[in-house]
């Protein structure tokens, strides 16, 4: 069955105001990237790299690790080794690890269909020392050389409210 000419205008309306609210509540985000992963594998030795030019080193930031995994995901949790090389040669490296299901096996983020996408917290109210090129690396730490049902990873940085 066709949709009326007035419906079909009413539903092109209602997906231009979704996407503009989207879009709005997003406005603090400096930057965000992912990276998809063939066949949801993450091996090993893939490095992620992500360039970012802070301006306002003066400005309070939140640094977060995305990732989202398949339900078939075989662990609870993820490690993460972040790397930063800040301007001036200044090289950081910490160890993360993200907590991704409760203990009774539910997972954590935000489902659809049967990908959970998580948001996890790396650094808050920040402020990034120098103005400049910062390039983080991400890699997967955990002890599979193939880490399966990975869908994608990334780095987020927005301002602090």
């Amino acid at each position: 069955m066709n949709e009326s000419a007035p419906m079909k205008i009413l539903n092109i309306i209602a997906f231009i105001i979704m996407v503009a609210l989207a879009f709005a509540c997003d406005s603090n985000r400096l930057y965000e990237q992912n990276v998809d992963f063939t066949n949801e594998t993450w091996h090993k030795d893939s490095v992620l790299q992500f360039d970012v030019e802070i301006v306002d080193s003066t400005a309070v930031y939140n640094v977060y690790i995305n990732n989202r995994i398949s339900g078939q995901y075989k662990y609870s949790n993820m490690f993460f080794f972040i790397t930063t090389n800040l301007p001036y040669n200044n090289t950081l490296r910490d160890t993360l690890e993200c907590i991704l299901a409760e203990p009774n096996g539910k997972w954590l983020g935000k489902g659809f269909g049967n990908i959970w996408s998580n948001k996890i917290p790396y650094r808050k109210n920040i402020k990034f020392p120098y103005s400049g090129k910062y390039t983080f690396y991400l890699e997967q730490a955990m002890r599979d050389n193939e880490l399966k049902h990975v869908a994608s990873a990334g780095i987020r940085i927005e301002r602090a409210k």
